[in-house]
This record gives structure tokens, sequence and C-alpha cells, in this order.
């Protein structure tokens, strides 16, 4: 393409050629500061328009600020009522889980007062009012952050006292140290040796040689060693001042300061010592005072009270030993 531009002052005349490619880079460069010159004025224009309030330009650009404030109202509502129906359901949630609370601390033994719990029932007709505020949703999150606190304290204690009564039933003598019928039971006999009275202070297992023998519950081995009357004896301390004795033994397994759990084998039934066969003399002991080993065999995981009338304290005398 040519152009030729002439100066008439001058008397001049001069031709310029621009190429295809030259062409549409001057058109693009012209589109493009038309294009930033009309941004800058329309930008002018409204800011001028809207702050000197002109009729026309100042009503559209109220009409525009207005339906973007109005979008984001009806956003943020709809974002608040679907909050508030998530708290609705967060506080039905805390209430059924503070009713499980309280059925399960009663099973732990956990007194209401122990724990201070500030929620209270709720309930009536359901009258539609007006929407939650942002203030008032943030006030519920704080009261259910609070509530939630106050659960997690008192599910706490909870655990902690079924843990403790748990360890407590693992270290109670509640499993048979072996398995095999009872003989003789706990109280007052004929003396198999002299034909007198004597106290027979734990129970017989009639087991054969052999047999194993296990602890009755978890607990430390204080004794194990022979024995001129019980023959060849294991005792197991289980805290609390409970002790249970196991005689007669054929082997020990275990030897003294030995850990040992429920069920664990600590030696194998015999007939040493003051004894008249193959058998197991199982005694349970509570503060030093011989219990009846059947209460413990046949109860809940809780150490009877000590029995400390006449029979439960006679001292085992010459004439009175197990066998």
């Amino acid at each position: 393409m040519h152009f030729i531009i002439t100066d008439a002052w001058l008397a001049k005349s001069r031709a310029v050629h621009l190429s295809g490619t030259k062409l549409v880079l001057a058109l693009l460069t012209l589109a493009l500061v038309l294009v930033f010159l009309s941004a800058g004025l329309y930008h002018w224009v409204l800011l001028k328009g809207a702050r000197e309030r002109w009729p026309v330009i100042g009503s559209v650009v109220r009409f525009v600020v207005q339906d973007e404030f109005e979008q984001r109202d009806r956003f943020m509502r709809e974002n608040l009522d679907a909050m508030a129906r998530k708290l609705g359901d967060m506080q039905a949630r805390m209430l059924q889980l503070e009713a499980l609370g309280e059925r399960v601390g009663g099973l732990a033994g956990v007194k209401p007062e122990e724990i201070k719990v500030s929620s209270a029932g709720r309930g009536g007709a359901f009258v539609q009012g007006r929407p939650l505020t942002l203030e008032e949703v943030q006030a519920t999150l704080a009261d259910l952050e609070h509530l939630t606190g106050e659960r997690t304290d008192l599910l706490t204690v909870m655990e902690s006292r079924l843990i403790d009564q748990r360890l407590k039933k693992m270290m109670v003598p509640t499993q048979n140290p072996v398995n095999a019928p009872v003989g003789s039971r706990f109280g007052w006999r004929i003396d198999p040796f002299n034909g007198r009275q004597a106290l027979h202070t734990g129970l017989d297992f009639q087991a054969n040689v052999g047999m194993p023998i296990v602890a009755a519950a978890g607990g430390v081995v204080v004794t194990s060693e022979p024995h001129p009357e019980y023959g060849n004896m294991v005792e197991v301390d289980h805290g609390n001042g409970v002790v249970s004795r196991y005689a007669h033994a054929s082997r020990l397994i275990v030897k003294k300061g030995d850990l040992v759990k429920r069920g664990q084998q600590i030696a194998l039934v015999g007939t040493t010592g003051r004894s008249t066969g193959p058998h197991l003399h199982f005694e349970v002991l509570v503060q030093g005072v011989h219990q009846d080993p059947s209460k413990f065999l046949a109860g809940n995981g809780q150490v009877p009270v000590p029995a400390h009338d006449n029979v439960a304290q006679i001292a085992v005398g010459p004439d009175h030993r197990p066998h």
C-alpha cells in the first residue's frame, strides 16, 4: 500500500510504502490505543458521575452497587442458614452424647456432681422465627465449644475409671487355677492325717500329676520354693493386699520376682508336702487373712470383704495344716 504525503508550503511530496505486515501492526496499535482511551474515559466518567451524582450515571452506579450488595447479602444469608442447620444437628448430637455419657458414667461409677454439666434439657413446639445473625451463630459456636470441653472432661474421667476397674478385675483371682473338679472346700473338716477337726484354708482341686497350674490373676511372684507342709509352693501378689497360693506342685515353673498374667502357667500339679495324693491346694488371702477362694472364683471381679470372724482368723497350727 502506498501513501503520498504532499506539503503545500514546501511544495514537496513524500511517498510512504506500507507492507501488509506493517499495516496490520499499525491497525492493532491503533485499536489498542482506542481501547485504553475508551476504558480510561469510561472509568473517569463513571467515577466523576458517581461522585458528583450525575442524573443518569449516578442512578446506574447506585443500581449496580445495590445489586452487588444484594447478591452478597443473599450469599451470606444462605451460608448462615446452612451453618444454623449444621449447628442444630451438632446440638442434637451433643445432647445424645451427654445422655450416653451419663449412662456410661453410671457404669464407671462417676457421680454426676464430679463433673459440672451446664447444659439443660430442651424441647417444645417449633415456631418459625427470624434467621440467625452472624453474632448469634458465633455465640452458639462458643457455647458448643464450651460444652464439648465439658463432655471431653467427663469422658476422660469415665475412661480412666473404666480402665482402672478393668485393671482391678484383671488383678483379682477369679480364674480357676487348674482344669479339675473341687474335692475339698474351705472350712472346718476332719483332718485326714489325725482324724481331728481342723480348718481347711483353701480349695483342693482333684487333678492328676503334671497337669498345668495357671495364675488365677495377674501379679508378681513373691514365693516360689519348697515348703515343709505346702510342698512346692507358689505365691502371687495381686496388689491391694490380695495374695493367691498354689501348693503341693510337682514342679515350679516361675521364680520369685516374675511378673505373671492371668492364665499363665506357673507350676505343675503334684503331691509334695503334707498331701494324701495328687491335687492342687489353692488359697486366697486378703490382708493376710484366709478367705474362701470360691467367693473369688464365682464372683464378678470384686474383692470380697475380708472375713474377720473366728473361723478365718484361726491360726494354722500343727494339726490344722492343708493337705
